[in-house]
């Protein structure tokens, strides 16, 4: 396709001998649609060029020659220049695109470059809640659109598989193991187990202690300590599975913090070299004021075993020499920032090429709320994320049996439109804020939902199997689609790979998902306002086309967010 960003950054440099790149990272879109299809604001060549916004707006203008083949007209607006594109030839560069390419909106600009993104990373023996759901669906919905844009993409499951909280479900395996069925019904029994020692260790200082010993022991390779450890995370795994069944997700890497445990012995014998560690009552650590961080970094307790900060230096290493990453993502909830604040700062002592320390990237983001306030295992406050996707499919299911009692496959379509319900709400807004979860709106098929984008999605498949035929591309009449409604959807869909590459470049798939309620909603006020069956065939072709390629890229884009369409609904 044109890429018209490049061409008007292209008239602007030859009219103002500046940087053309530079120039195109400046081209916005208006957000009237009165005000062009581009617009390129001249305050940021103030400075440069010591001149009023408005005046250098002018001057540009009148230095750009109007190509009528692909540029319609160019005015000034304060300090703006507003570029109004030739509709014609950009309604068929999208339509002939749509129709060259499977997956519209698929690239490969990401060719050569390797992108590790850590996620999910659940807690062996712990309840899979709705507080790892986050995590799990911001990442897969990364996964899936850095590996659509060409990037060699990792995926890894980093398992909270080690630390003092073993050495408590150990103890409480010991103590009373014998009155529950972990074997049945293993997380939740095991849950059970957790909740009591902890309680035991709020009460006694020896019980905590013993837990502490025993993590030691498991380091330290005990036989009775790794056996019930390694029963734990096999029952753990199957459960999980279940989850990740239900969400579609998949990872290239299993390899948890266990996976670390003979590999941070070389972490610390350089970060010892670098002269920095030191003793503080008992712990080693090391001091990062200079750096700005008033907290140290601990890399040893003082009972000689290690932290998560050592195994996570450690996978550092591991991934630097494993993957050659470009970029190292970390999605947790931001109640790590200072964790990773201080392991990237830490890393810069580990001797790695100045790329991987770089590339090491937190991405961060709100916690999921009850309406109660924040969720906590040791409390046993919390949504199991099992059942919660389980009430969504019976939710669906029961809407769907008052909607459209006669719909086929209704369990199939109820599972589609549940589960993608759920990850659109984690999806749809900014990843930094809390969500309070709400099944008012998780399920509504007229708000900004995932039912709604596929009940839109439905539509466009129901008015395909009405007329029975998808007209040829290059039958189109481009003249029939310059209308505001038809002209909104062409812009929107021009703009798929931009919006993904944008996606990328914040790391933020709340992007895409709002993407989708656009896409959605102009198709619906195109649908209102426009016949589609009509008398007039070179009219009716040009909307049944374009109605296809709005559910080509409802379909690509749900599916890139880890939601599936239903045919029906």
């Amino acid at each position: 396709m044109v890429n018209f960003k490049q061409k008007i950054a292209n008239e602007i440099a030859k009219a103002s001998n500046l940087d053309c790149k530079e120039l195109e990272t400046y081209i916005e879109n208006p957000k009237d649609i009165k005000n062009g299809d581009y617009a390129f604001p001249c305050f940021r060549l103030a400075k440069e060029l010591k001149k009023a916004p408005q005046q250098i707006a002018n001057e540009i203008k009148e230095k750009i020659e109007i190509d009528k083949t692909w540029l319609e007209k160019v005015e000034v607006l304060g300090g703006y220049l507003n570029f109004y594109l030739n509709k014609e030839l950009l309604t068929k560069e999208v339509l002939e695109e749509v129709a060259k390419k499977e997956e519209y909106g698929k690239s490969q600009i990401g060719e050569g470059k390797n992108i590790v993104i850590d996620y999910s990373s659940p807690n062996i023996a712990k309840p899979f809640h709705i507080g790892h759901l986050r995590s799990t669906v911001i990442g897969g919905a990364l996964y899936n659109i850095y590996k659509f844009l060409g990037y060699h993409i990792t995926g890894v499951n980093h398992l909270g598989d080690y630390g003092t909280q073993f050495g408590k479900l150990i103890e409480g395996y010991k103590l009373w193991g014998d009155e529950y069925d972990i074997e049945k019904d293993p997380i939740n029994e095991l849950t059970k187990i957790y909740i009591r020692i902890n309680q035991a260790c709020k009460e006694d200082e020896k019980v905590l202690n013993q837990c502490r010993d025993n993590f030691k022991k498991l380091e330290e390779e005990d036989k009775y300590c790794t056996e019930i450890w390694e029963k734990f995370k096999t029952l753990s795994l199957r459960e999980f599975q279940k989850v990740y069944d239900l969400l579609g997700s998949k990872f290239d890497s299993w390899n948890g913090e266990a996976f670390y445990s003979d590999k941070m012995e070389e972490v610390m014998e350089i970060l010892e070299k670098t002269g920095k560690v030191v003793e503080s009552q008992g712990a080693k650590i090391i001091d990062l004021e200079e750096q700005g961080i008033n907290t140290p970094c601990i890399i040893e307790k003082s009972n000689g075993s290690t932290t998560y900060a050592t195994r996570d230096l450690a996978a550092i290493l591991y991934r630097a020499r494993t993957y050659d990453y470009d970029k190292s993502i970390y999605l947790t909830s931001y109640e790590q920032v200072l964790h990773f604040k201080q392991v990237f700062e830490v890393a810069k002592l580990l001797g790695l090429d100045e790329k991987y320390i770089k590339g090491l990237t937190h991405i961060s983001f709100g916690m999921v709320l009850l309406p109660t306030g924040k969720m906590s295992t040791r409390e046993g406050n919390i949504i199991k994320l099992e059942e919660l996707l389980q009430e969504a499919m019976e939710r669906a299911a029961k809407i769907i049996e008052e909607k459209n009692p006669e719909l086929e496959n209704k369990q199939e379509v109820a599972k589609k439109v549940g589960i993608g319900a759920i990850i659109f709400n984690d999806l749809a807004n900014s990843r930094i804020k809390d969500e309070i979860f709400d099944w008012n709106q998780i399920l509504n098929f007229q708000g900004e939902t995932g039912p709604y984008i596929q009940y839109t999605y439905v539509r466009t498949k129901s008015v395909l199997e009405k007329v029975g035929y998808l007209p040829k591309v290059e039958e189109i009449k481009e003249e029939k689609l310059l209308d505001a409604y038809s002209q909104n959807i062409i812009k929107l869909i021009y703009s798929f790979e931009d919006i993904l590459i944008q996606v990328t470049q914040k790391d933020e798939p709340s992007i895409l998902a709002r993407y989708l309620i656009d896409v959605a909603k102009s198709y619906s006020s195109f649908y209102n306002e426009n016949k589609i069956i009509t008398e007039d065939k070179e009219v009716q072709d040009a909307r049944i086309y374009l109605t296809y390629s709005v559910g080509k890229v409802l379909k690509v884009g749900a599916k890139l967010l880890g939601i599936e369409m239903p045919d029906k609904m």
